[in-house]
This record gives structure tokens, C-alpha cells and sequence, in this order.
């Protein structure tokens, strides 16, 4: 009886263990093979870069044209800064005008009263004194009571009494009654003289305050010598001229009077309008206050004029100018996108003699593609590094020249260099493809 014995060929061992030893540790075994004696095999893995090899390489290809690197880079520095100086500067210009909005709009309140019904024993909705109610409410700084009219809205009002050939013969202005707290209501200054206080009003004293630009017509440069102004057969003594005013400018070219010196000789003596100055965030309460504080039993038969919510108005103004510069900072970043996509393409293809011999030496597709894939993308990363410096120190200087505080959100700052090397790696994907695809025979027969 025979007995059949396997024979091994006196190699098979030692090959099987050398194809094991060339399979690093954790990188998975490759798919069965089967030769034509039908026996297993194992192919052997290419070799194998490591990340530091690989960002090696691809530094060194960056670097190995230092200009056309310099030059590519530079598209994304433009498109990077462009991206953070256009945020950082609207965010910034942003919050300056909310910042004057909340000076002036935010804190200003206009209480209109209609005027009483016609009748003999018509009682106004509001008098001279209800400024003082309005004075005590909580977050009220200044507040004035205007008297105007229909008659008094363009008065011939002339400087002297005789009218001399060349001179100014006169100037039609319109004339009101405000109460002596007019200069801080209106956020004006005295620029000449005084304005007339609690003292002239009780006398019922002829005097008079003209507005900056009602002086300038009338040809009235100063106070000292006691000037006049002549109207409706009374004349008036100029005691003081207002001017810079922030509220209400159409005062400058009016004349002002005190509430009983008006009412005794123009008949001037209803309350128009409140202007009521608030500290910041307290406008809205003060709006819903005031006219109890003026007429208790007809309080909504007034008229608030209050400004929006500043929160609403803040975000708005803000939305609106960050998105209109971001559109133009995208599109400088999809330019500087396109730059370093053509110029990795221009790349590939002067290199194809380099990717022939790496891929004869046993370099793999996926490789070669990462290889191109780590320049575009430490360039894109390069660009962004530089760029968002350069638009950090634009957004401070330009906050600087201007006495701005700058407004620069960090998460931009720092996620510029991600959105660079973001960049840089779409911008490589089609060129490290078609380098990819290069046959190894086909690549270096190609002249390099």
C-alpha cells in the first residue's frame, strides 16, 4: 500500500514570510491572489509615506519654485484679506453708526398734542408746566415744550426799524414759543449772549433768541450792542443766538420768544410739541409714561414719536452692511481659488516625468494625489496665515486713523488660515486627479 506524501517546495515558507514582514502592522492584508499552479498568494503592498514624508514633499515642491509659490500665494492673501478687512471694517462702521444712533435717535422722544376741540371753554391737552411732570420721570435728561402756528410759521422779520437803501430791509423767518430748557432739548449750544431764563418769562420780558442761521440773514454777528429785530409792529430785543443744534434744525432760522412775551403779543400760547431727551434704553418707557405725565385723563389723545427698538436696529444695520461686503470678500476669495487651481494644473503638467518615475518606483495613485493635494493646500494655508494678519492690522489701522473702536469677531481671525487651506485644497482636487490618472509609461515618455 502506498502512502502519498506532501512535498513543499523548500522556498514557499521563507517567500510567505517575507510578503508578511513587508505588510506593515494595522494596514489590512491586500485581496487574495491565485497563480496559475492554484496556489494563494499575497501581493505586496507599495510602499507606504507617512503624513511627515508626505507634507515633506510637498513642501519641497512648494518651495522649489519659489516665485510662481510667491505669486499663487498671493491670490489667496488678496482674497483672505479682502475677506477680513470687508467684515472687520463693516462690522466696525457697523457699530459707529448704531454707536451715533444710540447718541441721538435712540434717546430722542417727540410728544405731538393735537390741538383742543373748537369750543369758548377749550382747555389745551398740554401746558407749559407739564414739562416739569415730564422732568421727573425716570430716565428723562431734558426735556423743552414748542409752541407753533399756522401765522407764526413765516413772519416778515426785519433788523432795524428803517430801511435804508443796501440794507437788509428783512428776512421771512418763523417765530415760536419754547420753554427756557430749549438749548439742552435740542442738544444746542448759546454761541453769543445768553438764553432767556424763568426770570424774563415771569416779567414778560421783550427779548429774543435767534437761531445761528436766522442771525447770519439778518446780519446780526453778536449780542454786545443789544440788537433788535421788528415784527407784527413790536420790535424785541436779541439776547442771545442758539446754533449747533442736533435736534430739531430747522430752529436756526427761527426766532424764538419767551412762552408769555409770545402769547401777549402774537397769541402764541399752545403747546405743539414736547421734545423729551432719555438716557440710553430708557426711550421706550419714557415714550409709554409721558403722556400721563402731561394730561393723566387724556393720555391717548397724544402722539409719541419713539425710536425702534435699538436691538432690532442694531442687528439690522449690521446684517445688512456685513452681507453686502461679504459678497465682495467671497468673490476675491473664489479669484484667489482660481489661481491656485490653474497654477497647480500648470504644475502637473510640468511634472509629469516626475509622477511617471514615482509611479514606476511604486508609488501609488492615491499618492501621487495627496502629494498635490498638501501643496495646494499649504499654499492656500500660507495665504490665509498671511492674509487675515494683514487684514487684522487694516481693520485696526483704519479704526485708528478714524477714532473708531474696532470690531473684528475672533472666530473670523483665526478661521481665515482654515478657510485659506479649505480653499487651497478644492482649488488642487482636479488638478491631483488628473495627476493621479498619469500611466507610468505614458508619463515618462512625455517630455518633462
Amino acid at each position: 500500500m502506498k502512502t502519498s506524501h506532501r512535498t513543499e517546495a523548500p522556498d514557499e515558507a521563507p517567500a510567505e514570510s517575507r510578503q508578511r514582514r513587508l505588510i506593515r502592522p494595522g494596514r489590512g492584508r491586500r485581496p487574495r491572489l491565485r497563480s496559475a499552479e492554484g496556489q494563494d498568494t499575497r501581493q505586496v503592498e507599495r510602499p507606504w509615506i507617512s503624513p511627515r514624508d508626505l507634507w515633506t514633499e510637498a513642501l519641497s515642491g512648494v518651495l522649489a519654485r519659489p516665485v510662481r509659490s510667491a505669486l499663487t500665494t498671493l491670490g489667496t492673501v488678496l482674497g483672505i484679506g479682502t475677506l477680513v478687512i470687508t467684515i472687520g471694517v463693516a462690522s466696525t462702521a457697523a457699530n459707529q453708526i448704531v454707536g451715533r444712533f444710540d447718541a441721538l435717535t435712540a434717546t430722542s422722544v417727540t410728544v405731538v398734542v393735537p390741538p383742543p376741540p373748537p369750543s369758548s371753554d377749550a382747555v389745551p391737552l398740554a401746558d407749559w408746566r407739564g414739562v416739569d411732570a415730564v422732568d421727573r420721570l425716570a430716565g428723562v435728561e431734558s426735556s423743552a415744550a414748542l409752541a407753533e402756528s399756522d401765522k407764526t410759521a413765516a413772519v416778515q422779520v426785519r433788523a432795524n426799524d428803517v430801511v435804508t437803501p443796501g440794507g437788509v430791509s428783512g428776512q421771512t423767518l418763523a417765530v415760536v414759543a419754547a420753554s427756557p430748557s430749549l438749548p439742552t432739548a435740542v442738544r444746542g449750544a448759546v454761541t453769543a449772549g445768553r438764553f432767556y431764563d424763568t426770570g424774563d418769562i415771569d416779567r414778560h420780558e421783550r427779548v429774543a433768541v435767534l437761531g445761528d442761521q436766522a442771525a447770519r440773514l439778518l446780519g446780526i454777528k453778536g449780542v454786545a450792542d443789544a440788537p433788535a429785530v421788528f415784527f407784527n409792529g413790536h420790535s424785541f430785543t436779541v439776547i442771545g443766538i442758539l446754533g449747533g443744534f442736533k435736534r430739531e434744525q430747522r430752529l436756526s432760522t427761527s426766532v424764538i420768544l419767551p412762552p408769555t412775551t409770545a402769547k401777549d403779543r402774537l397769541g402764541l400760547d399752545m403747546v405743539n410739541r414736547v421734545l423729551i431727551n432719555t438716557s440710553l434704553g430708557a426711550a421706550q418707557q419714557v415714550a409709554r409714561q409721558s403722556p400721563t405725565a402731561l394730561s393723566p385723563n387724556n393720555a391717548k389723545a397724544f402722539t409719541v414719536l419713539a425710536p425702534p427698538d435699538l436691538s432690532k436696529a442694531r442687528k439690522g444695520v449690521q446684517g445688512d452692511v456685513n452681507g453686502l461686503f461679504l459678497v465682495l470678500g467671497l468673490v476675491s476669495l473664489i479669484v484667489g481659488a482660481i489661481g491656485i487651481a490653474n497654477v497647480t494644473l500648470v504644475t502637473v503638467m510640468e511634472r509629469v516625468g516626475e509622477i511617471g518615475l514615482r509611479r514606476a518606483l511604486g508609488a501609488s495613485r492615491r499618492q501621487i494625489a495627496g502629494q498635490f493635494l498638501m501643496e495646494s493646500t499649504t499654499i492656500g494655508l500660507l495665504g490665509g496665515v498671511i492674509g487675515a494678519s494683514l487684514g487684522v492690522v487694516v481693520v485696526v489701522s483704519v479704526s485708528a486713523l478714524k477714532d473708531w473702536t474696532p470690531v473684528l469677531d475672533s472666530r473670523l481671525a483665526l478661521g481665515a488660515p482654515v478657510a485659506g487651506a479649505l480653499v487651497g485644497l478644492l482649488a488642487g482636487v482636479y488638478p491631483s486627479l488628473r495627476a493621479s490618472r498619469m500611466e507610468p509609461v505614458e508619463a515618462l515618455r512625455a517630455p518633462s
